[in-house]
C-alpha cells in the first residue's frame, strides 16, 4: 500500500476544513457528593473495555453548591476534577451564569487548581453573543493569569429568546465546543403561553416553538462546526420514553449530544446515540475501499461514493468509536489505533 493510501480520514477528508470536536455523545450532571464519585466511577467502569470515556460527566456548581456552602462545594469539585477517579481526563464543571456574584469566583479558582485537567467549562443562562463572549475572555484571562497553556474549551446553555435569536453568532465565538437547549427555561421564558407539556418528554418533540428552538441550535452548531447537545428528558424513571427522545434528538434533529440526569439514563442514551451495526458494517467496507483508492471516488453495491460521503461514514465510524461500539480489527488498527 502507497504512503498515499495510509492518510487517515481526518487528514484526507477535511483537510484545511474544522473538524467537529468528537465529543462523547452523553453528558451526565451531578452535583451532590456522592452522586459525583458515584458518576466518576461509572465513568471508569464503563469505559474500561474501551479504554475511553464513553460519557462525559459535569460537576455541577449552580445547582449542587449548597446556598451559603458554595466556597466548600467549589474546593470539592475541583479535588474531585483532580483527583485519579478522573481516569479519562472527561470530567468538566458548570459554573455559576455570568452575571452571578460567583462566576469570576468560580472561574477562577477552578482554572487555578484544575485547569490542566479540566475538560470544558459550561457556562448557564447565556443572554447573548455579547454575554457568551465575556465568558469566555473570562475563562481565557484565568487561565493567562495562573499560566494553564492548554485552552479549556467553553460549552454553552441557550435558554432564552434573545440568546436564541443570536445562536449563530454564540456558536461561532472562538473557544465555544458546544451549546445545549436548557428546555425547562425556555418554556417558562414564554410566561404561560406554552403548556407545561412543553417540558415532557414527547410534547417536546410536538410543539412547534420547542422544535424550531432545537432545530436552530442544532443547525448553528453544525454551521460552526462545534457540538449540538440535547436537553433533558425529566421522566428519569421512564426509560422507554427517553429512549425513543434520545432517538429523535439523534435522528431526526441532528443532535450529536444529549444531557443526562441520572445514572439509569446514561446506557439508554450512549445506546440510542450509537450507528446500528449495518450502518458501522457499511461504513467500514466504504471507508476501507476509499483508503485503498487515495480517497478517489469508488463504487459499493451500485452507489458511487466520493469525499462527500467518505466524510459521513467517518463520522459514523467516529460515533460507534466514542460509543464503545467493537468495530472490526483492520479498522481499529487504520483509524483508531493510538
Amino acid at each position: 500500500m502507497s504512503t498515499l493510501s495510509t492518510i487517515h480520514p481526518r487528514q484526507a477528508l477535511f483537510g484545511a476544513e474544522t473538524a467537529s470536536p468528537a465529543l462523547p455523545v452523553c453528558d451526565h450532571y451531578a452535583g451532590v457528593e456522592a452522586r459525583m464519585s458515584k458518576s466518576l466511577s461509572l465513568q471508569a467502569e464503563m469505559g474500561e473495555a474501551c479504554g475511553h470515556a464513553v460519557f462525559d460527566v459535569t460537576l455541577d456548581l449552580e445547582d449542587g453548591a449548597p446556598v451559603g456552602g458554595e466556597a466548600e462545594h467549589l474546593a470539592l469539585v475541583s479535588e474531585l476534577v483532580n483527583s485519579a477517579a478522573n481516569v479519562f481526563g472527561r470530567v468538566g464543571v458548570r459554573v455559576h451564569d455570568p452575571r452571578h456574584r460567583h462566576f469570576e469566583e468560580d472561574v477562577d479558582t477552578l482554572i487555578r487548581q484544575a485547569g490542566h485537567r479540566l475538560a470544558y467549562i459550561m457556562v448557564p443562562k447565556l443572554a447573548s453573543a455579547e454575554d457568551a463572549q465575556r465568558a469566555v475572555n473570562a475563562i481565557k484571562s484565568a487561565r493567562l493569569k495562573h499560566g494553564v497553556e492548554r485552552v479549556v474549551p467553553v460549552h454553552g446553555l441557550i435558554e432564552t429568546h434573545r440568546a436564541l435569536h443570536e445562536v449563530f453568532d454564540i456558536a461561532a465565538i472562538a473557544g465555544m465546543e458546544s451549546l445545549s437547549f436548557g428546555l425547562m427555561d425556555f418554556v417558562s421564558e414564554h410566561r404561560g403561553a406554552l403548556p407545561a407539556s412543553a417540558m415532557s418528554a414527547t410534547g417536546q418533540f410536538s410543539h412547534p416553538l420547542v422544535v424550531r428552538a432545537k432545530l436552530e441550535i442544532a443547525a448553528a452548531c453544525h454551521a460552526a462546526h462545534i457540538t449540538p447537545s440535547h436537553c433533558v428528558v425529566t421522566e428519569f424513571k421512564d426509560k422507554k420514553a427517553l429512549s425513543k427522545a434520545a432517538e429523535r434528538a439523534a435522528r431526526e434533529l441532528g443532535y450529536t449530544r444529549m444531557w443526562s440526569i441520572h445514572p439509569d439514563q446514561i446506557p439508554v442514551i450512549v445506546e440510542a446515540f450509537a450507528p446500528v451495526t449495518a450502518e458501522v458494517d457499511d461504513a467500514a467496507d466504504i471507508l476501507l475501499a476509499a483508503q485503498s483508492a487515495h480517497w478517489a471516488p469508488t463504487s459499493y453495491h451500485g452507489v458511487l461514493h466520493d469525499r462527500a460521503s467518505y466524510r459521513h461514514y467517518w463520522h459514523v465510524l467516529e460515533r460507534a468509536w466514542l460509543t464503545g461500539q467493537p468495530l472490526p480489527e483492520e479498522i481499529e488498527r487504520a483509524f483508531f489505533a493510538g
